[in-house]
C-alpha cells in the first residue's frame, strides 16, 4: 500500500479523532465547520461538562516533540478564536466554549491507528482574540 497523500492522511486523522470523542460522549455537531472567517476541524457538544468545543486535528505520522497545545500556534489560535465566535453568534450557541487540540498518531503506510492524545483546554479565549 502506498503511503497516504497529506489531504487523505489529515482526513483520515480526523475520522479517528471523531471516533474518539463519541466514546468519550461528546455528540458532533460540526465537521470541517467553514465560515466567512475560517475553518474549524470539529465542532462538538462535551455532554458531561455542558460545553461547546472547538477542536483544532494534528494529524502525524510519528510522537510529535512538540504538545500539540504548542502545535497550534497564536496566529492559528486566532483563527480559530474568530471563527468560534463568528458560530456561537449566528447559532445563538449560549454554551461555555472551551478550544481542544487533538493529537492523532497514524500510520502513513498502513493508515493504522498508533495513538490520540486529547489536550483539553489547549488555549483559551481572551479578549484580544475574542473580536471578529
Amino acid at each position: 500500500m502506498k503511503p497516504l497523500s497529506n489531504k487523505a492522511f489529515g482526513a483520515l486523522g480526523e475520522k479517528f479523532a471523531a471516533v474518539h470523542l463519541k466514546q468519550q460522549h461528546y455528540k458532533i455537531l460540526e465537521k470541517n465547520y467553514k465560515n466567512k472567517l475560517g475553518e474549524i476541524d470539529i465542532i462538538a457538544w462535551d455532554k458531561d461538562r455542558g460545553e461547546i468545543v472547538f477542536i483544532e486535528v494534528k494529524t502525524r505520522s510519528s510522537a510529535p516533540y512538540l504538545s500539540g497545545q504548542y502545535a497550534v500556534d497564536k496566529r492559528k489560535q486566532f483563527h480559530i478564536m474568530r471563527t468560534a465566535s463568528y458560530y456561537l453568534s449566528v447559532t445563538r450557541c449560549t454554551l461555555q466554549p472551551r478550544f481542544d487540540v487533538l493529537e492523532v498518531e497514524v500510520n502513513r503506510s498502513s493508515g493504522e491507528l498508533k495513538s490520540v492524545n486529547h489536550i483539553k483546554n489547549a488555549f483559551s479565549q481572551t479578549e484580544d482574540y475574542a473580536r471578529f
